[in-house]
């Protein structure tokens, strides 16, 4: 007897091609092991045709539930979710993968944690030239997945996915800067420098090291000037020589200091 993947799992994947994803489905034709469903379901896979990959291991999984491809099979239908733009249905099922395999290779290598804090990255929104520049938009998300990638670089530091979740906050970090710089800087232009120095503070704390840090640090140091904590503005400033001695904002640090 064939059994399909559950309607509501069918219903999303093919939403997810009607709104620009790959047309139609191929056949499925199940076989008589679970090694050679799981292949089909593979190179499903493999080709981007998420229903019929999940069609497949779930079929493995009704079909043969004490087969090892079983738990593959599960793992297998959160990379479809993945791979079919589902992105938080992606994160449940490796959260439920985690919780009950906690043992398994793909968890020990940091596999599922990476594809979670992935799916939070492909959620992070695009620039688009009709809309403000995507610093200035709420960073909800791109929170999220700094947070969750921050935590995978952490527990799994000799992960082989370790490089590409590098990348990946990297770009976050240089995401999150721009937003807490453009915050600084509203504030600072409509008269609040102790909004202008909490902002600042995390900037340089939480999301520093990019290009933003003088900047931050010539700026940090006016708005402490400006609410009277000259010693606090003296040492932003001295930071600021030493950090960064060749920065246009070097000299004006420096003449600020009396130097």
């Amino acid at each position: 007897m064939r059994r399909i993947v559950p309607i509501a799992l069918t219903l999303l994947l093919a939403f997810s091609f009607a709104c620009g994803g790959k047309k139609g489905t191929s056949a499925v034709k199940y076989a008589v092991t679970a090694q050679l469903n799981y292949e089909r379901g593979m190179k499903m896979l493999g080709s981007e045709d998420w229903i019929a990959a999940a069609k497949y291991f779930d079929f493995i999984k009704a079909r043969f539930p004490y087969s090892k491809y079983a738990v593959l099979a599960e793992l297998r239908i959160a990379d479809a979710r993945f791979g079919a733009k589902l992105y938080l249905q992606g994160v449940d099922a490796y959260k439920t993968f985690i919780k009950f395999h906690p043992t398994h290779d793909m968890v020990a290598n940091g596999y599922c944690d990476f594809r979670i804090g992935e799916s939070f990255y492909k959620m992070v929104p695009d620039d688009f030239w009709l809309l403000p520049p995507s610093h200035e938009k709420d960073q909800s998300s791109t929170s999220d997945a700094f947070r969750t990638l921050r935590r995978f670089k952490e527990r799994y530091p000799k992960s082989p996915y370790l490089k590409r979740s590098q990348k990946m906050l990297l770009k976050l970090v240089k995401r999150l800067a721009a937003h807490e710089w453009y915050v600084a800087r509203f504030y600072w232009e409509r008269g609040k420098p102790m909004g202008t120095v909490l902002r600042l503070r995390r900037l340089l704390s939480v999301h520093g090291g990019t290009s933003y840090d003088p900047e931050a640090l010539w700026l940090l140091g006016r708005a402490y000037r400006r609410t009277g904590m000259t010693d606090r503005a003296r040492r932003t400033w001295q930071r600021l020589l030493s950090e960064h001695p060749t920065h246009k904002r070097a000299a004006e640090a420096k003449a600020a200091l009396g130097g």
